[in-house]
């Protein structure tokens, strides 16, 4: 029966790292709509990212390469800036049925977690050792075009196309840490060679090709509150009282040969993972195509190619005493270690186990069109429609360079081999909008709004606390400032932006097998087991931009 329990924890460590990898997925790691877009360019944010038939300027690059040809001075030079903060809050109700195994009161009934701070990654520096309370992230962007010249280069570095970071240490005993104490997952855009072709005063073609570097970093608690290591714990606690053996377990299984720190209970730690993947350069694509028929109206559409990423890294798996001295315990016995060696359980668990890890992870294409009216000369509005194929993401594999001692005991459930795990991921594909409005109130002055319901790619049967990503919606207000344009220069245009994406969610008992289930034989990781999760995420994130001429 040591070896059920164990086995079941294998695929903790399974679970675990699969949600690490979720976030590498677009990224990535990308995870869902909610990562979309979210931060990469002031004006873009402004409209609500529906600018696909009004790209700007350099950043066309990302929303429509076409629009490159709309910048016909023969430099310029764009710096951006966000300053960003990623808010989540969650909430545990333990259900009034709750039983595992017998044990019903979870300390964990009732408890919240609050905000934390963020961590950042660098490439080639790892994860930085700071706990900044908010994130900042820059774009640097380039252009070139010579007069006459039907083509228009560009160039666009250091910005992210996705971001998501979260650090709750600062609450050592929070209810979260089971899902991730720190989570942080970025896909990074190094470089972005583009270039837009005028095909015709109405008509232009652009391509561009980001070069990324993707990182993912999970370092989470664990338990495990199933039924089955319930029971144990519950026939521990009969055989053995107080944690002390009895002579007949030592001459049959040893449930009580670990002692009192060896006595199984569903709500305790049993282990800490930490998982530290990058995937260094990954190249995709982007094509667009921009018709401009009347000066009122416009109609734009990109294609963002996928790849498939490949991921290298470390992982270490730290294992607490109950878990080990359990397993001792067991070999202890007369009769255990025939039971363990009939099952392929390991003769001993390590404290620490360390190694490398490699994975492959999809990164889905993605469509978007869109639509720019005029009504007035002073009054415009856009709307685009989005498409990404999240559905690609159907399983991903796992494979570490040495067999993982805890995964031999998911031999059980014909989960093999030890140094392998291959998981079935939850996304669907989705279609999402996003509006934009702007006012002209003078020749150097614009006023923007953008409203955006971002529906996620994860559906709520598949929700977890690790990177909640419930339907989201994000409401923004910025503004275009141009400065006077001195002899030979085409001035200094200012832009800046307030976006605020908020998102709300209800997980009731047993209803995502990411979370909250508590069937008996469960292998997916389910720290929250007969409990309701109420959560949120609130991301506040301000844009800067400044472009001129050079």
């Amino acid at each position: 029966m040591g070896l059920f329990q164990t086995a079941r924890r294998r695929v903790v460590l399974r679970w675990l790292m699969a949600a690490c990898l979720l976030g590498a997925g677009y990224v990535p790691v990308a995870m869902a709509a909610l990562a979309e877009n979210i931060a990469i360019d002031p004006k873009a944010m402004a409209l609500g990212n529906a600018v696909t038939a009004d790209p700007p300027a350099v950043m066309s690059i990302h929303f429509n390469p076409a629009g490159l040809t709309r910048v016909t001075v023969p430099r310029t030079k764009t710096d951006n800036i966000t300053v960003a903060k990623i808010s989540t809050n969650e909430r545990f109700i333990a259900d009034p049925d709750m039983n595992i195994g017998g044990f019903r009161d979870d300390p964990l009934d009732g408890a919240k977690q609050g905000q934390g701070t963020h961590r950042l990654y660098l490439p080639g520096l790892g994860l930085m050792p700071w706990h900044p309370p908010i994130l900042v992230a820059g774009a640097l962007g380039f252009t070139w075009h010579q007069e006459g010249s039907p083509f228009t280069f560009g160039n666009a570095s250091a910005y992210p196309t996705f971001m998501m970071s979260l650090d709750r240490s600062n609450e050592p005993n929070g209810p979260s840490l089971y899902q991730g104490r720190t989570v942080l997952m970025e896909r990074l855009v190094l470089a972005s060679p583009s270039v837009g072709y005028k095909f015709s005063d109405t008509l232009s073609f652009g391509i561009a090709a980001p070069i990324a570097f993707h990182a993912i970093f999970i370092n989470t608690d664990m338990r495990m509150p199933n039924k089955l290591l319930g029971t144990m714990g519950s026939l521990q606690k009969a055989v053995c009282p107080g944690g002390n053996g009895q002579m007949f377990d030592t001459l049959t299984f040893g449930l009580c040969g670990g002692g009192p720190e060896g006595m199984l209970n569903p709500f305790k730690r049993v282990a800490n993972l930490e998982l530290d993947m990058t995937a260094p350069l990954d190249p995709t694509v982007n094509f667009g195509v921009l018709w401009e028929p009347k000066s009122w109206f416009a109609m734009g559409a990109t294609f963002q190619g996928g790849s498939k990423t490949i991921f290298k890294g470390t992982y270490k798996f730290t294992v607490d005493p109950v878990m080990r001295l359990f397993v001792q315990g067991i070999h202890s016995s007369l009769l255990g270690p025939v039971v363990a060696a009939t099952t392929g359980m390991p003769t001993s668990i390590p404290e620490v186990q360390t190694g490398n890890v490699i994975t492959t992870v999809p990164f889905p294409d993605r469509f978007q069109m869109g639509f720019k009216v005029k009504p007035t000369p002073k009054l415009q509005f856009t709307v685009d429609f989005s498409y990404t194929d999240w559905a690609k993401m159907k399983t991903m594999t796992l494979k570490f360079d040495n067999d993982i001692e805890m995964l031999k005991m998911a031999r059980i459930f014909g989960i093999t081999p030890s140094n392998q795990l291959t998981m079935n991921l939850g996304f669907v594909n989705v279609w999402n909008w996003g509006m934009g409005m702007q006012y002209q109130v003078s020749d150097r002055f614009a006023l923007r709004f953008g409203y955006e319901p971002r529906k996620s790619s994860l559906p709520l049967s598949q929700l977890a606390v690790l990177a909640p990503m419930p339907d989201t919606v994000v409401k923004s207000i910025g503004f275009e400032y141009k400065k006077r344009a001195r002899e030979f220069s085409t001035g200094t245009a200012f832009n800046v932006t307030y976006s605020h994406m908020t998102g709300r969610y209800y997980v009731p008992a047993r209803t995502s097998c990411n979370m909250n289930c508590d069937d008996f034989f469960n292998i997916v990781y389910n720290p929250y087991a007969a409990m309701d999760v109420n959560g949120s995420i609130t991301i506040r994130y301000l844009g800067i931009g400044i472009s001129h001429e050079f």
